[in-house]
């Protein structure tokens, strides 16, 4: 039992992570019905810029308290959505009244150029950092020595995904720009004609999902210690899974798709083979979209003519 819950803190904490990129995934299609497949190098530049960011702070002499980190997550959130909105700009902008395949084999460019820009700029080798935020709680202690704790980084990773969740919500449903996207979503042709700013609405929406993916990537970071150029692909690939899990255009729904398979990941390897798990991961969601084909909290489309 104790092990089983030790599992459960780990697989929650990178559900956690997993759930705050596909919130970015699952904004952009709701908006625009396009993936933004460039959406995990977004994520994996936030994570660069984290690194960065901490080695200019240190040779500043900030130090590393609470300070350091807000100076790091300001300037990860802002230069990461700069990206986003860029991605948007470029990718995805001209062709918005193109065939669906033509922004879909921008977007992949998009990712590939972005790997290989961060690959060639930082270089292939990974960076890793020093731990920044260590200590935490002791749940239980048995005689074997086993220790189940979870450390003040988990409860602050779950913590801020959970705050995020909601304050993202609230945004969605209750404010004009949630109005003015929800909208665009609909019809964007009368969304302009009633006098929304369709161009804005959805670099807007890019720009948050950007916010987000350096948020996950700043806490990553924090979490494991080590970056690499290529570490947005299988990251990206499991939020775009955990968002077409839940339901692809349903924020609840990307959230509990991240955490349901982060904790599959977790107790996969914990319980049958480390090597595996993301062939279980992927295999679990084929198994629920034979029985829901529209994800947990999915909908179908209706057309209305």
């Amino acid at each position: 039992m104790d092990y089983f819950l030790q599992q459960f803190i780990n697989g929650l904490t990178l559900g956690a992570v997993y759930g705050l990129i596909a919130i970015g995934y699952t904004m952009v299609y709701g908006i625009i019905g396009m993936i933004n497949f460039a959406h995990g190098e977004i994520y994996m530049i936030g994570a660069f810029v984290t690194v960065i960011s901490f080695v200019v702070v240190g040779l500043a002499g900030v130090g590393g308290g609470a300070i350091a980190l807000m100076i790091v997550l300001i300037a990860s959130i802002s230069i990461t959505s700069l990206y986003g909105w860029t991605v948007e700009r470029v990718a995805y902008r001209p062709l918005r009244r193109a065939p669906r395949l033509a922004p879909l084999i921008s977007a992949i460019g998009m990712s590939v150029l972005l790997q290989n820009y961060v690959q060639l700029l930082q270089g292939a080798r990974v960076k890793t950092m020093q731990p920044i935020l260590q200590g935490g709680f002791e749940l239980s202690h048995r005689a074997d020595g086993f220790v189940v704790s979870i450390s003040y980084l988990q409860i602050m990773i779950i913590g801020i995904t959970t705050a995020l969740m909601i304050g993202v919500s609230l945004v969605i449903n209750s404010t004009p720009l949630g109005r003015a996207q929800r909208a665009c979503q609909q019809d964007r042709t009368m969304a302009a004609l009633v006098g929304i700013n369709v161009d804005r609405t959805i670099s807007t929406t890019f720009v948050i999902g950007a916010a987000l993916a350096a948020i996950a990537g700043f806490m990553v970071t924090l979490y494991y210690g080590v970056v690499d150029f290529f570490m947005g692909f299988l990251a990206g690939m499991k939020a775009f899974t955990a968002a077409v899990l839940g339901g692809i255009g349903s924020l609840p729904g990307a959230m509990l798709g991240g955490v349901l398979i982060g904790l599959v990941e977790s107790f996969w390897a914990g319980y049958v083979n480390a090597q595996y798990k993301d062939v279980a991961v992927f295999g679990i969601l084929m198994l629920v979209l034979m029985v829901r084909p529209n994800g947990l909290f999915g909908r179908p489309e209706i057309e209305k003519v």
